[in-house]
């Protein structure tokens, strides 16, 4: 038994410094990805063209005009978009996972989400333009939107919101709803008046980090939005997305127009940094009263 000890301590010595040097490490990673960016889109901080970066509506990069706006503000209502559709489907399916399904169903509902996870984004991309923008189309041309996009993208992020909500959920102590059950709750209201409070914290914290992977989504959106670039005034107007503006313009930009395609990663990265510490804000207020 001592030497068993004596091995844990051992480990626990040699765990921590360990763990700190991978955290310090992936840390260094982010600043030195940081760091490029600003180096890369340095050209464009020294010029007027910052002015128009931030304010302009014009993306004439021939022309020295780089108005990033309406491709921020189309970022922005997919990412919201798919998220306001995406959301309470996850909500529901967590619950069914845990309260109404057999543990049978329940284990072949937690695979198949699983999968869907893993599906490339290409594939979902390639659905979309076959079939989704097909449909989009009969009822009001081009078919190739915003909707398009919101619709993808919201299949892309489901499986996050579900997994991390199921599993928010299931860290609900049993003591809360063994006493609202003693209360004479019903399972529903248990369900919406306890369990659900209790897990906002691990539920908010899926959905903060389903809306990063919905900014920065690529291919699928690319392939499906149009990449018009102007402000999303309609759900069936076509619309350019800042990352599918970088993958569709790096191979030839040059100078300017390529310091201002580093600025809109440096501005998503700075977005999604930002969501990512909501996040851990999020979990950090799981209370469980």
């Amino acid at each position: 038994m001592l030497r068993k000890l004596n091995n844990f301590r051992v480990t626990d010595r040699w765990l921590a410094p360990a763990l700190g040097v991978a955290a310090a490490g992936s840390g260094l990673i982010l600043l030195l990805v940081l760091a490029f960016l600003l180096r890369e889109a340095a050209p464009l901080w020294g010029s007027h063209a910052v002015l128009g970066f931030v304010l302009d509506a014009s993306w004439y990069p021939l022309e020295g005009q780089f108005g990033m706006l309406p491709m921020v503000a189309a970022s922005l209502a997919a990412a919201l978009g798919a998220l306001l559709l995406a959301a309470p489907l996850g909500i529901i399916s967590a619950i069914f996972l845990n309260f109404l399904a057999p543990p049978a169903v329940a284990r072949s509902y937690r695979m198949m989400v699983a999968l869907l996870a893993g599906i490339p984004s290409v594939v979902f991309g390639l659905w979309g333009l076959t079939v989704l923008v097909p449909l989009i189309a009969r009822w009001q041309p081009p078919g190739a939107s915003l909707l398009a996009a919101m619709m993808i993208l919201a299949l892309m992020i489901l499986p996050t919101v579900t997994l991390t909500s199921a599993s928010a959920i299931a860290a609900v102590p049993q003591n809360l709803q063994q006493g609202a059950a003693a209360l004479g709750l019903t399972r529903q209201g248990m369900i919406l008046r306890v369990v659900l409070p209790a897990a906002r914290g691990g539920i908010t914290n899926g959905i903060l980090l389903s809306g990063a992977r919905a900014l920065g989504e690529t291919m699928a959106v690319l392939m499906v939005a149009g990449n018009v670039v102007q402000y999303p005034l309609g759900l069936l107007q076509p619309v350019r997305v800042l990352t599918a503006n970088i993958a569709l313009e790096m191979a030839y930009a040059t100078d300017a127009h390529r310091a201002a395609l580093f600025a809109s990663g440096l501005l998503l990265t700075l977005v999604v940094m930002l969501l990512a510490w909501l996040a851990i804000r999020a979990n950090r207020q799981v209370s469980y009263v």
